[in-house]
């Protein structure tokens, strides 16, 4: 019987009581709740439902490099994410391989230290070296490793709190009714004890698998992969891990040129799959766990195949894996109506090339297109931008500023039109713009030209109008470019879009900008570091900042934080103050640029300057915040600020006072973001020491701190504003989206002609650029 199979741990260090308490109030207070079993999750932001899972551990998984011993350090990150989901509240169950490799290496010691005592009495120490190993009957190795397997598993769950019970199978207990039966129920009794079983076929006497032994509609129990899929299947489970050493399935095999990795495969995509040899360890292969998968998928059972050897994920496989994250291949039955985001991509990076190659009158042609586009489609935009405001009015979870940025206007379409004309003239000299050319020697001719990055990503929140501006740039750039837009604009988005590819089949290039509008989370894409080269966000502080450390591998351009200063000086004229500091703070606070903290000098306090300056504020309903020092001068102070370093967003701003110009410049450095900061000083001395010493990337003199925008600097638009110190700093525009290249025209020159032996001197003779673009060579 089954049941005389089971061995239930029992020397867990672990109080009866409180153990018997977690068992009876677990099904009380887990979140997850069992879903109707039948069919699989569409999505893999689906799994994070998943409650009853089956982790399959390969061989090559289990076991050392050598084959003979277990991979301890890796079994251990393992079994602690597996016990972080059981604790959770869902119910896991895994099928393991090792036993073999366990056994054979306690074998192979008995067998070693057997010789080795035989020679040592028999022929002397000298001849240890000369030992051979017999080979090793599997089904023996099985045997004897089995039970040091299980105890491994039991003393590596104890640290957890976490009960485990052995169970081994063979074939035959699925093809006879009776012994299901017991199998189920038995997994079924220990599941609702909160204990993980631990399922493995009984290697000591299965007999060697039958080829094409499987019976209609039912796998053949031949390895653990298809043990994994038949047992998941059986017991109802809406998940199956299979952990490999490879990363997912490959369209062909891993190492080859062609070879890439599936993020999603189909039912009847077998065709276009390309087997290699199995792994190192192990009966099973790919073309094993694949039938496996697609037998468990057709089941009503979710799988996905990832790799558990590396290094840098095992850590976290299996809960990225039921976190949805992009994480191996995923077996759907749905396959959806368009492209996937990787196809999406390589579309865009073809058709980017093509656009990069176009004349700049061809590129500005198709910038002007759009730009006609937003005025003479007007009603279409608006009536889609309407569907969402809508919406997200009767969601009600909006604040007030992110339902302005959603709006657009016959208005802001125009505004948008007169920039896209701006940047439709600078693209006539950007691309392949010649920066510096130099005569190296004699019909030898070296030349730096500007030339696009390649693939930009530009994820952003309810900001419709950003798709036309970005789209824009990237044209005239020629970069290839992926949008994301938050679902709070995903009507508007759609319309833009179209209007985008509309303008873009003027010259063939309707690909080179893409929407991106499956479920891809932005983590995921930010993982793509081999299809997409920079990545530019635009919203929220807290999204800059998710997005900086999900990027792996791929340069984020942008800032964090707005947190933007206005000094008012001693010399400061009062008519200047006033217009600055409400322009600054009061003209759109929700905005980047806008003034998050005043500084006041200490000369100012309790003049009629200062009076109007409150006053001013006042009026305008700006909640002040008193920074401590400022605090320290009123008997009845305002709201003290929790932090000198704080982002509002909203009508309020931190107040402070400071001694002197020098001190404003040591408080900004402090507390700033190096985004934009303003002095107001009628003292032109004072105003060119705060411009040079202040390190920011916009610092301006007696302006409002909302000039720091592309479009106000005659950029025609910006992709962003950046604090970083390399590439692009402020608003960036078209320049900061190109990049350069080095272009050497010589005459049949090689480096031995320059050698001590050779007949050529450098000449390194700079030469002029002008205004001419690549291949339009100087006459000198």
């Amino acid at each position: 019987m089954l049941l005389q199979k089971l061995s239930l741990c029992s020397r867990i260090p672990l109080d009866p009581q409180r153990h018997l308490c977690r068992l009876l109030t677990r099904p009380l207070t887990q979140a997850l709740q069992s879903r109707a079993h039948g069919s699989s999750f569409a999505h893999r932001g689906e799994l994070r439902q998943a409650k009853r899972i089956v982790v399959k551990l390969g061989s090559a998984v289990v076991t050392r490099g050598d084959e003979c011993g277990l991979a301890l350090g890796r079994l251990a990150s393992i079994v602690e994410q597996v016990a972080m989901l059981q604790n959770q509240g869902r119910e896991m169950m895994i099928v393991t391989s090792g036993a073999v490799a366990f056994g054979k290496q306690r074998l192979r010691h008995e067998i070693l230290l057997s010789q080795s005592v035989r020679q040592a009495l028999h022929s002397g120490h000298n001849q240890l070296k000369d030992m051979s190993l017999p080979v090793l009957e599997a089904r023996a190795c099985a045997a004897a490793g089995q039970s040091g397997l299980m105890a491994l598993y039991e003393a590596m769950f104890t640290q957890y709190s976490t009960c485990t019970a052995q169970v081994l199978v063979t074939n035959l207990d699925f093809h006879d009714d009776q012994k299901r039966q017991n199998l189920n129920s038995t997994l079924q009794e220990l599941l609702r004890m909160n204990i993980v079983p631990i399922i493995n076929t009984n290697d000591a006497v299965v007999p060697p698998p039958e080829p094409n032994s499987d019976l209609q509609g039912v796998i053949s129990i031949k390895d653990n992969d298809s043990l994994a899929a038949r047992l998941a299947v059986e017991m109802k489970a809406d998940l199956l891990i299979a952990l490999s050493d490879v990363e997912g399935l490959y369209n062909s095999p891993p190492g080859t040129d062609d070879a890439k990795l599936i993020d999603i495969f189909y039912p009847g995509d077998q065709q276009s799959i390309t087997y290699g040899t199995k792994s190192r360890v192990g009966i099973g292969g790919m073309e094993a766990k694949v039938k496996a998968a697609l037998w468990a998928l057709q089941g009503g059972t979710s799988v996905v195949i990832a790799n558990g050897t590396n290094p840098k994920v095992t850590g976290h496989v299996i809960t990225d894996i039921v976190e949805g994250k992009k994480v191996g291949t995923f077996f759907s039955e749905i396959k959806p109506a368009g492209p996937s985001v990787e196809q999406q991509t390589e579309m865009a990076r073809s058709s980017g090339r093509t656009l990069a190659s176009l004349h700049p009158d061809q590129r500005s042609e198709i910038i002007c297109h759009l730009a006609d586009l937003l005025t003479e489609r007007k009603e279409e935009i608006l009536a889609a931008n309407k569907t969402d405001m809508d919406l997200a009015v009767s969601a009600g979870h909006l604040p007030s500023a992110m339902i302005k940025r959603l709006s657009l206007s016959p208005a802001k379409l125009n505004s948008l039109a007169i920039g896209l004309r701006q940047i439709a003239v600078s693209a006539q000299d950007s691309v392949g713009r010649v920066l510096r050319r130099t005569r190296v020697a004699h019909n030898l001719e070296l030349e730096q030209i500007t030339v696009p990055i390649g693939v930009l990503l530009v994820i952003f929140e309810a900001r419709p109008d950003c798709l036309p501006q970005v789209s824009a740039l990237s044209i005239a750039s020629g970069n290839a470019l992926l949008l994301k837009g938050g679902k709070e604009a995903s009507n508007t988005n759609r319309v833009l879009h179209q209007l985008t590819q509309e303008a873009l089949s003027l010259h063939g290039v309707t690909q080179a900008v893409q929407l991106v509008s499956t479920r891809e989370e932005v983590e995921d894409l930010c993982r793509l570091d081999k299809m997409i080269d920079l990545i530019i966000p635009r919203g929220s502080s807290q999204l800059v900042r998710d997005i900086q450390r999900a990027a792996k591998g791929i340069p984020v351009l942008g800032h964090s934080e707005g947190i933007c200063h206005v000094y008012v000086d001693a010399d400061a004229s009062v008519d200047k103050v006033i217009k600055i500091v409400r322009d600054s703070k009061c003209d759109y606070p929700a905005a980047c640029n806008a003034m998050e903290t005043l500084l006041i000098h200490r000369d100012i306090l309790r003049t009629p300057l200062f009076d109007q300056i409150i006053d001013m504020l006042r009026t305008e309903r700006v909640k002040i915040h008193a920074g401590p020092r400022f605090a320290s001068y009123l008997t009845f102070s305002p709201s003290e600020a929790k932090s000198l370093r704080t982002e509002y967003g909203d009508l309020e701003c931190c107040m402070e006072v400071v001694d002197s110009m020098q001190e404003a410049v040591d408080h900004i450095h402090k507390y700033g973001s190096s985004h934009t900061d303003v002095i107001i000083t009628e003292s032109e001395e004072t105003a060119e020491q705060f411009l040079q010493q202040l390190d920011s990337a916009c610092v301006f003199w007696n302006a409002s701190s909302r000039f720091a925008d592309g479009y106000r600097f005659g950029l025609g638009a910006e992709v962003g504003i950046s604090t970083a110190r390399i590439h692009a700093r402020g608003p960036v525009g078209l320049e900061g989206l190109l990049t350069t290249k080095w272009v050497l025209r010589g005459d049949g020159h090689t480096a031995a002609d320059f050698s001590e032996h050779g007949n050529m001197k450098y000449l390194h003779e700079n030469l002029p650029v002008g205004q001419t673009l690549a291949g339009q060579r100087d006459s000198n």
